[in-house]
């Protein structure tokens, strides 16, 4: 037996195991937009923080982190370190609060949230589901390159065709039970995604010849790969961590994550949600670290003669017996799947709840949008230059910068009229375009930090001339 056939063979059964949960979720279901885009808030604290984990974690981990980490060395690290602690801020300050006021309001989306007006204006809602479909649409794409990238280097599938079977897979589980369907499966997609990146990496150091000499052959191949602070930072290091700090904060910018504090069973179950994705998201992201530096010495010619984002299939093909290479491209499998079902939910419930909100009871209606929102993504990722790293890196920049600081306002309970609402997610979008496109500083300073500063100092500003006095006529 071939080894492509035994690598697909381990592959799909994952894949039909993910299947069957999705299918078995879908038993639970009650057919109204309420359990469709919420589980009608009754998932339990352990799925809600493995679903959290996978999601967040998505296929940029197996593919752009680890592509990025390969070339730039243990600096990567920094990077990791300061999301995990502004995510982790985020979790304490943040999700348990839009639990509690979600429900209050009887908020379905995050446009829903955002938008908080009794009076029926829908600007808000209308311009941050704009938002949310062009960015983590984009988002999405990014995910679906991911799988295609994967499937290209493994069997040598065309990019277009491995897209294409993401795709369709991501509607298979989007509709067979919407989010219900969605965490449940990246539950088990979270176990298959920890076990195959520690098991890489434990033969992949072993097969560098231990810890001590994956580091003196680093230091050989490059001596900046084991420099712990990063080169030309034009602000200083200090800065470039705050940056990136923010950058895990902006965590609360982002729909496909944050609906999840929405649907967990009660608010009191928040703690032990955040400790549960806490300790994988550390252990997984030390093992991403590790299986990119051990790849760099395996397989060296990715950065004159290849693409280092393909760094992790690749060496599992060249260390792995096939079945388990089949495992591990389940695993990155996984990784895209959990992600873009979740992102694609979360733009066809900005369509069908925010931009048209006469349709928001309509149960036929929501799974329509999921179908035209996956068909828009789809478009994205086959038109894309299959860049994963520059495009996921923006749209989440521009989610948490356009979105997040309006939606801590309101989960602290702080007036923001339609106007300055508007305000703030345009003008932090556009500060962030400008920092990173214009100016080019994101490599010194990620451009999340100054995208949300500016969405806060508009509201400030706002403040300040409501109470400026009236001039006597």
């Amino acid at each position: 037996m071939s080894s492509q056939i035994v690598i697909a063979i381990g592959f799909i059964f994952f894949l039909l195991l993910f299947a069957g949960v999705g299918i078995y979720s879908a038993t639970q279901k009650q057919n109204n937009t309420g359990d469709y885009l919420l589980a009608s808030r009754s998932v339990n604290p352990w799925l809600t923080g493995l679903s959290a984990f996978a999601t967040a974690h998505s296929g940029g981990m197996f593919i752009s982190t680890i592509g990025f980490t390969y070339q730039a060395g243990i600096s990567a690290g920094w990077l990791l370190l300061g999301w995990f602690l502004g995510d982790y801020i985020a979790w304490f300050f943040i999700h348990k609060p839009l639990r509690e006021v979600s429900e209050e309001n009887n908020s379905e989306t995050i446009g829903s949230f955002l938008n908080n007006n009794p009076r029926g204006n829908q600007f808000i809602a209308v311009i941050s589901a704009v938002i949310t479909i062009l960015f983590l649409g984009a988002y999405a794409a990014a995910q679906l390159i991911a799988g295609g990238k994967a499937l290209h280097a493994v069997f040598g599938w065309n990019y277009s065709l491995g897209i294409i079977v993401g795709a369709v897979i991501v509607v298979l589980y989007c509709f067979s039970g919407g989010i219900r369907a969605s965490i449940w499966t990246d539950a088990v997609q979270s176990v298959v995604m920890m076990f195959s990146m520690l098991m890489l990496l434990i033969v992949a150091v072993a097969a560098c010849g231990g810890i001590g000499e994956l580091w003196t052959k680093l230091e050989q191949i490059d001596p900046t790969l084991i420099n712990p602070i990063p080169p030309n930072l034009e602000f200083g290091f200090g800065l470039f961590l705050l940056s990136w700090l923010v950058a895990g904060f902006g965590v609360v910018g982002q729909p496909h994550i944050m609906v999840r504090a929405m649907a967990l069973d009660s608010a009191k179950n928040m703690g032990l949600t955040r400790n549960i994705y806490a300790v994988l998201y550390l252990i997984f992201s030390a093992a991403a670290i590790g299986v990119a530096l051990a790849a760099r010495v395996l397989i060296p010619d990715l950065i004159s003669n290849g693409d280092p984002e393909l760094a992790l299939p690749k060496m599992a093909i060249q260390l792995l017996p096939s079945i388990w290479v089949g495992v591990i491209l389940a695993g990155l499998f996984s990784a895209v799947v959990s992600t873009a079902d979740s992102q694609i939910l979360s733009c066809s419930a900005a369509l069908s709840q925010d931009i048209f909100p006469e349709t928001a009871h309509s149960y036929k209606l929501a799974k329509l949008a999921t179908l035209m929102v996956t068909v828009i993504v789809l478009t994205i990722a086959l038109a894309s230059d299959k860049n994963m790293f520059a495009l996921g890196v923006f749209a989440w920049s521009a989610l948490a910068s356009g979105l997040g600081p309006l939606l801590v306002l309101r989960v602290w309970k702080r007036p923001v009229t339609p106007i300055v609402g508007v305000a703030m997610m345009i003008g932090g979008i556009t500060v962030a375009a400008l920092w990173n496109g214009v100016l080019g500083l994101s490599n010194s300073i990620y451009e999340v930090l100054p995208g949300m500063m500016a969405g806060f100092l508009i509201y400030g500003c706002s403040l300040l001339l409501m109470r400026q006095p009236k001039k006597s006529v």
